[in-house]
C-alpha cells in the first residue's frame, strides 16, 4: 500500500507522517477525507472510508480505510494505526467503472481480499467482537501480503 501513495516500504513500516499520504489522495476526496480523520482524531473514534487514490503511474485507484487517530490538546492528528486496502477491482466488479478497466491479471490474493473486505463489512453488523478481531486481523495480513507481492513485481521489473 505504501508504494499506491509513493512511500518507501521500509519507512511506512516505522510510520510516517500522514503529509506524506495526503497528496495522493484524489482532489475531490481530499477534504471529506481529511474531515473524516480531524473527527476521528479529536472524538478518538475509529474511522471507516472509501476513498481514490492517484498513483505514482498516474492511476485512480480505489482503497478502504479503516482506523483510529490520535489527537494533541489541540485536537491536531499526532498518529494512528489502522489498514488500507486497495479497492480498485472490487469496485470496478460493482459496475462502478466500466469494462475497459478491469485488470485481467487479477491474482487469487487480490480476490481474497476482495471477498475478505466484503466478510469484514457483514461480520462488522454482527457486533461481535471476536469475530471482527479476526476479520480485521486477516484483513491486515492479506494487505501485507499484496504489499509484499508488489515489492517483489517492482524489483522483477527493475532488473
Amino acid at each position: 500500500m505504501a508504494l499506491l501513495f509513493d512511500v518507501d516500504p521500509d519507512q511506512a513500516e516505522v510510520g510516517v507522517p500522514l503529509t506524506h499520504y495526503v497528496d495522493a489522495i484524489h482532489p475531490e476526496d481530499r477534504e471529506r477525507v481529511l474531515d473524516l480523520i480531524r473527527r476521528s482524531a479529536s472524538e478518538g473514534s475509529t474511522f471507516l472510508t472509501e476513498y481514490r487514490v492517484i498513483s505514482v503511474d498516474g492511476q485512480t485507484r480505489w482503497v478502504l480505510a479503516r482506523g483510529r487517530f490520535t489527537a494533541d490538546h489541540q485536537g491536531r492528528p499526532v498518529g494512528g494505526g489502522g489498514i488500507l486496502v486497495d479497492i480498485t477491482s472490487m469496485r470496478m466488479s460493482e459496475g462502478t467503472f466500466g469494462d475497459s478497466m478491469l485488470y485481467p491479471g487479477e491474482t487469487p490474493l487480490d480476490r481474497a481480499a476482495d471477498h475478505a473486505i466484503a466478510a469484514q463489512e457483514a461480520i462488522a453488523e454482527l457486533r461481535d467482537p471476536d469475530l471482527k478481531a479476526q476479520a480485521d486481523a486477516l484483513l491486515i495480513s492479506l494487505g501485507r501480503r499484496l504489499a509484499q507481492q508488489e515489492v517483489q513485481a517492482r524489483r522483477r521489473n527493475m532488473n
